[in-house]
């Protein structure tokens, strides 16, 4: 059931927090080849996209307008230091006077004034007293949801969720188990938190560093744009909660591997936002090749996923309650437009890569994640990617809206190209989206969106052996989180996982910018005796939004 655009927020919450159950799996014999396919169904953190390129995160969150003590003190603030100093963030080059009263007040300090604390909790003595005075005189009704039972666990045993980042995507995964309940909301559009937080009922802030604070807030979902992804989850491992971030897990490689540093140093449980891992036939499709019904892989067809290019679009006046300075981050500041805001549009933050790797890593993290899940390489990478021609890439420059047509056929030209140690060989061509083409001695096996298809027929229907790897099943990407929140094991998607379906989307960015071929080493995370290509895994950031130096 695909979503459409257009859709409310109020309406869209509503019907992306109803799970539809799945109709049973069917099999469709055509040809020479089998396809195992169920049909789709909107679910907890696993919402059909709307084409090969669906929406997905859409805010960031965040007001470093001023540092107060309770911040500077917290665990947050104390790796943070204070992010007052707005005084030394630049303004763009053009259309400075967009920014009006609102940028002139953030470089005062200025706060907003519709930040709401949190009322404080009633005690229990106080509600006892409270009772008491007033004799009790109408029946104390208590909604059945806070209420423990066989299957629904009281609110004091629930997971207590906050999000940063509310806009679709933070939408679409607001569908939490029922061992969940949502906290707080946070959005660097006041507007849009405080719209979805009375929807919710819950509280909502403009600063992540105050969500991070609150003691009800157990684990945390970012869904922020994906220049937005490392600083909260670092700060969320720091704040001993637990992380969910949406794909692609970074917008470096840098960032990726100090975000694996921080889960581990906090003993943090984080999922990667890679939903197909918590689908059935994405799984049975790699299994198939991980327990090599195939053979020996040759070949791996991969999706020709697009590079981004430069954005020269027009400054347009900031929305009211938008800090869009704060949404900008580490990134040059650049006046507002609504084609920069959202994520996929006319083109879109996805397209622009001061935000993002493009397709190559929005999509990519789909497929190239796959790749590695069916390889067995989750814990390793290529060796050597190579463009198929040796010339840089020349991105083009969008100065007034427009589709992503032209710069998705111009940034994808150059066809990429890279190699496993054990001398597997994967080709961005013309494979599936969210999947990819797996070519073996004795046959073949393509995993697309939650189904897969195999030659010969038969390949899929023998059972797996005793002595056959399996992959972990999970049906569920959120609850399969939950579980591991409290059984604290890793889960599926963990950190690790996603920071390195990251390096391989990031590596074939780096590689057609700069037209030649690259060797890589996968355990330093480094181009050896390449100062040049080295130059890319990481970016400037601005102050006051750079890593933490120390953990």
């Amino acid at each position: 059931m695909p979503v459409r655009r257009g859709i409310p927020d109020s309406i869209e919450s509503a019907l992306l927090s109803t799970a539809i159950a799945a109709d049973p799996v069917t099999t469709v014999g055509h040809g020479p080849s089998r396809t195992y396919t169920q049909s789709r169904a909107i679910r907890r953190g696993n919402c059909e996209q709307i084409s090969n390129f669906s929406d997905e995160e859409t805010m960031g969150s965040l007001d470093f307008s001023r540092c107060t003590r309770n911040s500077s003190e917290s665990a947050v603030g104390r790796h943070l230091g204070c992010l007052g100093d707005l005084g030394s963030i630049s303004r763009p080059s053009s259309g400075a006077d967009c920014f009006g009263e609102q940028a002139q007040r953030a470089e005062a300090g200025f706060r907003s004034p519709r930040f709401r604390r949190a009322p404080p909790a009633l005690s229990r003595r106080h509600f006892v007293i409270a009772g008491c005075a007033a004799g009790l005189a109408v029946p104390f009704l208590v909604p059945s949801h806070v209420l423990a039972g066989p299957n629904q666990p009281g609110a004091n045993e629930r997971i207590g969720v906050g999000y940063v980042g509310v806009g679709r995507r933070g939408l679409q995964l607001m569908g939490l188990p029922k061992e969940g309940r949502i906290v707080a909301v946070c959005d660097v559009n006041l507007m849009r938190a405080e719209s979805v937080a009375k929807a919710r009922n819950c509280r909502a802030y403009q600063d992540y560093r105050k969500l991070l604070d609150a003691k009800d807030i157990d684990a945390v979902i970012i869904a922020t744009p994906d220049h937005w992804h490392a600083l909260p989850s670092i700060h969320a491992c720091q704040a001993g909660k637990d992380v969910y971030t949406e794909k692609p897990l970074s917008l470096t490689i840098r960032e990726g591997r100090l975000m694996v540093e921080a889960a581990r140093k906090y003993g943090r449980v984080f999922q990667t936002g890679s939903q197909r891992r918590s689908m059935k036939h994405h799984r049975l499709g790699c299994q198939l090749v991980r327990a090599g019904r195939i053979g020996k892989v040759l070949t791996v067809i991969a999706h020709n996923y697009p590079s981004p290019w430069d954005c020269g679009l027009p400054g347009q006046p900031v929305p009211k309650g938008l800090l869009w300075d704060v949404w900008c981050g580490q990134t040059e500041v650049r006046a507002y437009h609504s084609d920069i805001y959202i994520p996929r549009g006319m083109p879109g933050w996805i397209s622009f890569a001061p935000y993002s790797g493009g397709e190559m890593t929005g999509n990519g993290s789909h497929g190239l994640d796959q790749v590695q899940w069916a390889l067995g390489t989750d814990d390793t990478g290529p060796v050597e990617i190579w463009p198929e021609r040796n010339e840089p890439l020349k991105p083009p420059l969008y100065t007034a809206p427009e589709s992503r047509a032209r710069g998705d056929r111009l940034c994808s030209q150059n066809r990429v190209l890279f190699r496993y140690a054990n001398g597997v060989v994967v080709k961005l061509d013309n494979g599936p989206v969210a999947g990819a083409i797996f070519l073996g001695e004795k046959g073949k096996v393509v995993v697309d969106s939650d189904h897969f298809t195999c030659e010969p027929a038969g390949l899929g229907d023998e059972p797996l052996r005793a002595a056959d790897p399996r992959l972990e099943v999970s049906d569920d990407h959120l609850q399969n989180w939950f579980q591991c929140i409290k059984s604290r094991k890793r889960p599926i998607a963990d950190v690790e996982i996603g920071h390195r379906s990251a390096v391989i989307c990031h590596l074939c960015n780096i590689a057609r910018w700069l037209g030649r071929r690259l060797r890589w080493d996968p355990r330093q995370e480094i181009f050896p005796d390449d100062a040049e290509a080295n130059r890319f895994l990481s970016r400037p950031q601005r102050r006051p939004y750079q890593l933490p130096e120390q953990l």
